[in-house]
């Protein structure tokens, strides 16, 4: 599941940018850094609901137990140039993923994926939004992200 590209830059997004994707940006910044590989880092929703606005309080409550920051992060929204900017662009479920292919040129296309690409083994093919449920639901977000962004960082060692 190699990128077919050498990736400098990625881009995690979901809807809103206030649960999945700062929570995978900021765990893929920590495993990328315990890894020694030097990847810049970001992550975007594809709507503009909680622009400006931090990460949700229980994201960044649950993050914080396992230990990773997520309150420097705000929320922005995916852009037609990021997909320009960024090597892999990286969507936590089906909805999100065809949204972001609107925005996407024909050609940037490749760079677009599914995050649980990365972790088969985990039994999900998506991260499944939090935002209406319980503390379960950000564990087990935690949980699909963590695994990911280890099969992505090992990925990239690789690479």
């Amino acid at each position: 599941m190699r990128p077919a590209m050498t990736v400098r830059r990625l881009l995690f997004f979901c809807m809103g940018n206030i649960c999945r994707s700062p929570t995978a940006e900021a765990v893929m910044r920590a495993k990328l850094a315990a890894a020694g590989i030097d990847v810049e880092v970001d992550s975007a929703g594809t709507h503009g609901y909680h622009v400006g606005e931090p990460p949700d309080e229980r994201s960044q409550a649950h993050a914080a137990r396992r230990g990773y920051d997520l309150s420097p992060l705000r929320a922005r929204q995916l852009l037609a140039a990021d997909f320009d900017r960024f090597d892999l662009v990286l969507g936590m479920d089906e909805a999100n993923l065809r949204e972001a292919e609107r925005l996407c040129p024909p050609a940037q296309r490749h760079k677009l994926q599914p995050l649980m690409r990365y972790a088969p083994e985990a039994g999900s093919r998506i991260v499944p939004d939090p935002y209406y449920g319980g503390e379960a639901d950000f564990e087990r977000v935690l949980d699909l992200v963590e695994a990911a962004c280890e099969g992505l960082v090992a990925t990239l060692a690789t690479a």
